[in-house]
């Protein structure tokens, strides 16, 4: 089989990353590039990396990339077979966050389609397949003040636009995968 494009979606603590790493490992054994999104803006957040990181093989390829657009990620990933994108619930917040203090809907949009268009096209110019993690923020409360909304609302839009690109969608809860959309056939 050829590349893929494989979409994991679930709630905070669902086995997101956990399933990712497992499937990553099976797909591409040892060449996998793993692309990390998070930013240690905090000691809880230098934590949450730091397990992260104890957590993937060591052959793997790290990629810090808070942003995806502007770089280049076909020299970033090498010659891996598996791209593990980890996360694009970050990757939106981090284009959101830098849209600036006014960001609304369309300002918000506008910085998470860059980044969408950025791993769409990352992904289509290389060879390897992707696994991009997100989190499904619809099934939430809807927040309370301005910025949760516009986020809530642009992370949405961004998982159903890598949604309907990808050929594989996965629902994980509970740590148990279910799939949405296959691969035709």
């Amino acid at each position: 089989m050829g590349k893929q494009l494989i979409f994991l979606l679930g709630g905070a603590r669902s086995g997101k990353s956990a399933y990712a790493q497992r499937l990553a490992e099976e797909l591409g054994g040892s060449s996998v590039a793993y692309v990390a999104t998070a930013e240690a803006g905090d000691d809880e957040m230098r934590a949450r990396i730091t397990t992260h990181r104890a957590e993937r093989p060591a052959g793997w390829r790290t990629v810090e990339a808070p942003r995806l657009a502007g770089l280049d990620l076909s020299t970033a990933a090498g010659d891996a077979q598996v791209v593990l994108l980890d996360c694009v619930t970050l990757l939106v917040s981090n284009a959101v966050i830098a849209a600036g203090d006014e960001v609304d809907n369309s300002t918000a949009e506008a910085a998470a389609g860059g980044e969408v268009d950025a791993l769409l096209a990352a992904y289509s110019q290389g060879k390897a397949t992707w696994i991009a993690i997100s989190n499904e923020v619809g099934m939430g409360l809807v927040p309370p003040y301005p910025l949760g909304r516009v986020y809530r609302d642009a992370l949405g839009r961004a998982n159903q636009r890598i949604a309907a690109a990808a050929d594989r969608v996965l629902l994980l809860v509970a740590g148990l995968p279910w799939e949405l959309k296959k691969p035709e056939g």
